[in-house]
């Protein structure tokens, strides 16, 4: 798995940073690439890049989109997310979102540092074992009904 960090609002991407490295290990994946760009709005570009490798199976975005005094935080979060899950769906791969914001304050983004880098990490993790079931089962048994759950 690759990580893509954010550095804008770095006292938060920074802590997401060691809550995703922990949570990765506790469920035994290996982080291959750990990349950094200026800021959220700049992974999609990267995401592109780095999702071609061939030992990339799922990237894990990490990323604050803090509330200024313009409406550019929803610009910049909506616009990343769209990006975002476009690459997921071309390339195939899972692209987990563990990006906050828009909307959201310092202290709302601190407080969420620990649940979005879990639950992106686990997204990331969960999906590239239910794609590798989904396909075994297409290969396996076309045809025939399965649920697809841990």
């Amino acid at each position: 798995m690759g990580l893509v960090v954010a550095e804008f609002n770095q006292t938060v991407t920074s802590e997401m940073l060691k809550v995703a490295k922990t949570r990765a290990l506790e469920r035994k994946a290996q982080i291959r690439y750990i990349c950094f760009v200026p800021g959220t709005f700049d992974m999609p570009l990267f995401i592109e890049e780095l999702i071609k490798k061939k030992d990339i199976d799922a990237i894990v975005t990490l990323g604050s989109v803090i509330k200024g005094d313009t409406a550019h935080d929803e610009l910049v979060a909506n616009t990343a997310a769209r990006f975002i899950a476009e690459i997921s769906v071309k390339h195939q791969k899972p692209v987990s979102l563990g990006i906050t914001g828009p909307r959201m304050t310092v202290k709302q983004a601190r407080d969420r540092i620990s649940i979005v880098s879990k639950r992106a990490v686990d997204s990331a993790i969960d999906m590239v074992d239910r794609i590798r079931k989904l396909r075994n089962l297409n290969e396996n048994y076309e045809g025939s009904m399965a649920s697809i759950v841990d």
